[in-house]
């Protein structure tokens, strides 16, 4: 149900044909993101992407919203560190619509200087919601702490300093140098003929020409290190990791593995050890964060101050557990059957589909289907993944980051050092 057709210009058009739904999910993905800022620049992907909701010459951005709401549906974007996506889901008969939309938009911004000083505001409290969210700021800290010094570690929306020194005229300038054709991709999943959609994208993409230099992804050097970040909160946030893999790395379905194992649900054995059976968080979990030439692996908890040092003894404690242990066979198949329970289940969505076509396209260049997932879960075997956690969690590659009311004097590094 797959189809892909590259337009004269260059510009790519992805489809994922799913006839037994109503809605689809419309997609344009530009390839860059903030990766590839100066450092006196950051943000400036982000402040792009907020800046295109706000009028072209044929719609206000109120316009722009009533045109959605009129018609039930959603419309949003999202920038990370290597793309920027926007995208609309909507019932069927209105993928021209939503298209129309979208495309002015990514194609005719108006920048106004009015709008751009309101936006600058705007983003400026996201940056304070997030400092409120220390849950979500203890992430950033991590890749920060992690990959030191590099654009990759930097967080997305920028500082406040680097925000409010970008101009207008800026924002023509990194759209000029990043968006093209050959950058681009429009994705489509859902109720969707690919044919009839090549079509629409060919005319409203008619003007879209040229080309541009694809961004070099960066592979930045790991730079383990511990770091607490005083903040008067009730809990404490607490992230342990270390390298992975990127995300074209033939090894990441073992590492998948490895996640759900050691944090990836309920049953997995940090979740077991350190809430079921010892009552010191609500949340903990295993997570990856894998770009196209670098990766993280790192375990997330909450929990009260007090309970800070036992937690870390803990996450470490497991981490080696997965080095020196083997998966025994029922907990190695229960991971599997995870991992593709979850993937089938986020596959009846139509946004689901179309992130993952961009995503792969820009990645791996090819798409991959639930079937090649469950082939190559399947494949996986208990060594494969205890050889991979002995690569990756040895106590020399670990960091640490906590945000919370704790005292760095307190914390005994030894625990999570070599």
């Amino acid at each position: 149900m797959y189809r892909k057709t590259t337009l004269p210009s260059g510009l790519r058009v992805l489809t994922e044909a799913m006839p037994g739904v109503r809605s689809a999910t419309v997609g344009i993905w530009a390839e860059v993101g903030s990766a590839v800022e100066p450092h006196e620049r950051r943000g400036i992907s982000h402040l792009v992407e907020h800046m295109l909701f706000k009028g072209t010459p044929r719609r206000s951005a109120r316009e722009i919203a009533e045109t959605m709401d009129g018609v039930g549906g959603n419309m949003n974007a999202f920038t990370d560190k290597e793309t920027t996506c926007y995208y609309a889901k909507v019932i069927d008969r209105h993928v021209p619509l939503a298209l129309d939309v979208l495309s002015d938009m990514f194609l005719h911004p108006l920048f106004d200087a009015q709008e751009f000083a309101k936006e600058q505001q705007v983003i400026l409290e996201e940056i304070k919601m997030y400092e409120d969210s220390p849950d979500d700021l203890i992430h950033d800290l991590f890749l920060q702490t992690m990959w030191s010094g590099s654009s990759l570690g930097e967080p997305t929306i920028g500082f406040e300093e680097t925000v409010l020194a970008v101009k207008p005229q800026d924002l023509r300038s990194h759209m000029r140098a990043h968006y093209a054709p050959n950058a681009v991709v429009v994705a489509a999943a859902g109720n969707i003929e690919h044919h009839r959609f090549v079509e629409l994208v060919g005319e409203r993409f008619t003007e879209f020409e040229g080309s541009r230099a694809l961004p070099v992804p960066e592979s930045p050097a790991t730079t383990p290190a511990r770091h607490v970040r005083f903040k008067d909160s009730e809990q404490a946030h607490v992230v342990i990791g270390s390298r992975g893999l990127d995300v074209a790395d033939e090894r990441r379905y073992a590492l998948s593995v490895l996640d759900t194992v050691v944090g990836g649900g309920m049953s997995s054995r940090l979740f077991q050890e350190i809430r079921e059976k010892r009552g010191l968080v609500y949340t903990v979990y295993s997570f990856q964060a894998a770009y196209r030439r670098a990766g993280l692996f790192g375990v997330y908890a909450g929990t009260s101050p007090k309970n800070v040092q036992s937690c870390i003894d803990l996450i470490v404690e497991q981490l080696a557990g997965s080095r020196s242990m083997p998966i025994g066979n029922d907990e190695f198949r229960l991971a599997q059957e995870h991992i593709k329970g979850n993937l089938t289940l986020s596959l009846e969505s139509t946004s689901s589909r179309m992130i993952r076509l961009g995503r792969n396209e820009f990645a791996l260049g090819r798409h991959v289907d639930s079937e090649e997932v469950e082939r190559r879960i399947d494949a996986v075997t208990p060594d494969e993944v205890q050889e991979l956690a002995r690569e990756l969690l040895i106590e020399e590659n670990l960091g640490l980051t906590i945000i919370g009311p704790v005292d760095e004097s307190a914390i005994d590094w030894s625990r999570t050092a070599a």
